[in-house]
């Protein structure tokens, strides 16, 4: 199981099978630009926005990553429609939408696990993501892990797999946690940067890492799992260093 540790972007999705026979106009496609037919809440794109919107309400706050993780999120997504400005919009007004309530959390994870039966890799990689959204903060909380579970069961993802998943994401942050800390000099030197920059250098040049190194850009562009496994811890780093930059400023 790989270190799957930030930022891992929904774009598992990209490993969509061919030849669904029913609805396939609600299914995302690479290949090509696609019009949205029909309701996008109904659609793939939606009902996964839908699910990260239960996630983020868990624990009742949404942190800086976790809204950098979302807003990446969202143009990604989009950039698969003719009219990625306006559908992008769209997700965030269903994002908006879902978050209010976890009322109706099993019906959207029905609804996706409809689309996606006949591929269980890319629910688990979505089960992955959302878990990643969870523990992006650091804390798993006790409701984090009640959704998360909720949703992991309708996806019907076997619970040997739901338990190695979060096992990974604990042992992971539990690790860093004895880590030592890491040094500012080292944040600058990770992120290629003078210490001297500001800090909307520090913001760009961090974004721009986030693209470089983002795991499900490279799953679309085919890439290796290794390369893609690298990449994730690459940016688990990349993250690390701007935290610590981050705060330095704020205390200024």
């Amino acid at each position: 199981m790989s270190w799957i540790v930030v930022f891992i972007v929904i774009f598992l999705f990209y490993m969509l099978t061919k030849g669904y026979k029913t609805a396939d106009y609600q299914h995302i496609h690479v290949n090509r630009k696609q019009k949205l037919k029909g309701d996008l809440a109904d659609h793939e794109a939606g009902l996964l926005v839908a699910l990260m919107a239960k996630v983020a309400k868990a624990d009742g706050k949404v942190c800086e990553l976790e809204a950098e993780l979302l807003s990446l999120t969202f143009t990604d997504i989009s950039k698969v429609f003719e009219d990625n400005k306006t559908i992008r919009e769209k997700l965030k007004d269903i994002y908006k939408k879902e978050i209010k309530s976890f009322d109706n959390t099993i019906m959207v994870s029905k609804k996706y696990f409809k689309l996606t039966s006949r591929d269980y890799n890319k629910r688990l990689g979505v089960m992955e993501y959302l878990l990643n959204l969870a523990f992006i903060d650091g804390d798993f909380s006790k409701t984090e892990f009640m959704i998360c579970e909720d949703i992991a069961n309708t996806l019907e993802i076997t619970g040997a797999d739901f338990e190695s998943l979060i096992d990974s994401f604990e042992q992971f942050y539990a690790q860093k946690r004895e880590e030592s800390i890491m040094t500012l000099k080292k944040a600058y030197e990770i992120l290629g940067l003078n210490e001297n920059v500001e800090f909307s250098i520090v913001k760009k040049e961090y974004r721009k890492l986030v693209r470089k190194y983002h795991p499900d850009i490279l799953m679309g562009q085919g890439k290796e799992q290794s390369i893609i496994d690298r990449a994730t811890k690459k940016l688990q780093e990349i993250n690390e260093a701007y935290e610590i930059i981050k705060k330095t400023y704020a205390k200024i």
